[in-house]
């Protein structure tokens, strides 16, 4: 691998400039660190499944009619076709096969971990005592987060070939030590 995670975050940081968006790569990269252990080869796989997480939005900002053209483009000419290819698969519109466990994990993550932020938003605690069963029953409700795509939240699953209850636990328990970093602990105060 040729790109480090530093250089994957001011890549990260020179096309997105809002808190929300990187906010959600970083939670993406620390689900998919925990997801490299769960469904790829193990340590070998953390760092290239990291930055797969951290990036796979990284010109969505600068460039929504592109997304991901160009953080595509980027990561091929730094002979990162590996992670390319993933970012290129996670964007279901392209129709770009799911080779690698890479791929699979990145899709079943990637939609779910901002769903898995957005119900803690909502709740008293956070993330503290959010549950699979209070993800699905929100899931259900389709004015609730109505961006959050839920066919690729069950396409991704399918195709990683997990159970949908354990899943999002596996999400839930992988943000949880970063709740404060993510903003996950509780929600703002409204005044």
């Amino acid at each position: 691998m040729t790109i480090s995670r530093e250089q994957a975050w001011e890549k990260l940081c020179e096309w997105t400039s809002g808190d929300a968006l990187r906010i959600h790569a970083r939670s993406v990269e620390v689900v998919m660190r925990a997801a490299a252990l769960r469904y790829g080869a193990g340590q070998s796989d953390v760092e290239a499944w990291g930055i797969a997480g951290l990036l796979h939005d990284a010109d969505y900002e600068a460039w929504p009619e592109d997304h991901p053209n160009r953080v595509v483009e980027w990561l091929r000419e730094i002979d990162e076709g590996e992670i390319a290819h993933a970012i290129s698969a996670h964007y279901t519109k392209w129709g770009v096969p799911y080779q690698s466990q890479l791929d699979k994990a990145l899709l079943a993550c990637d939609e779910l971990t901002g769903f898995v932020g957005a119900c803690c938003f909502v709740r008293p605690d956070g993330i503290a005592s959010l549950g699979p069963k209070s993800v699905k029953k929100k899931l259900k409700q389709k004015s609730f987060a109505a961006k959050v795509e839920r066919e690729e939240v069950s396409a991704g699953m399918q195709m990683l070939g997990v159970e949908p209850t354990e899943h999002i636990q596996f999400i839930i328990d992988a943000l949880l030590p970063h709740a404060a970093e993510l903003g996950l602990t509780k929600p703002a105060e409204v005044e």
